[in-house]
């Protein structure tokens, strides 16, 4: 799976079928996908960048969706236990997923300098880290892998 977030590719189709996808998977979970989690969720899907709560908050409160602060940490905490959006631990922000439904295990590609966030998948278990937890009788659950660098468009030309 190429990561999403760096490279050109069709923002507004991303989001869209992305959105899709969220709907039809709470649909099929009995889960519901309010106005405030949904837009939350389209904030959080419309550029491929890190946002704290407090910044989703400003938004869903510019927009009468709610001003006081348990109504982002709210739609945030559905949306991270539901698998349509990621917490960056690094950051204490967040991003949507773009592999709602499909059973990955991803790694952030995190630029300091602009805070894009490309995600890209990982399996631990086929990995060094799963080599070493398997020598150590280890299982893991849950992985979190953060990279910080720079990405394409704020690195140096020819650097």
């Amino acid at each position: 799976m190429r990561p999403i977030g760096f490279s050109d590719h069709d923002h507004a189709a991303c989001v869209r079928s992305t959105m899709q996808v969220a709907e039809a998977q709470c649909a099929e979970r009995g889960l519901r996908l309010t106005p405030v989690r949904r837009r939350a969720l389209e904030i959080l899907l419309s550029e491929h960048r890190a946002l704290g709560a407090y910044d989703l908050l400003a938004r869903l409160s510019a927009e009468g969706l709610g001003a006081q602060p348990p109504v982002a940490y709210r739609a945030l905490d559905f949306l991270v236990k539901a698998g349509l959006a990621h917490k960056i631990e690094a950051l204490n922000a967040y991003v949507g997923c773009v592999h709602p439904g499909e059973d990955h295990a991803p790694a952030f590609l995190i630029c300091r300098s602009c805070r894009s966030v490309a995600e890209a998948d990982t399996t631990p278990n086929k990995s060094r880290l799963g080599d070493a937890a398997r020598a150590a009788g280890f299982r893991i659950e849950r992985s979190v892998v953060e990279a910080e660098g720079l990405c394409p468009a704020c690195q140096e030309p020819g650097a």
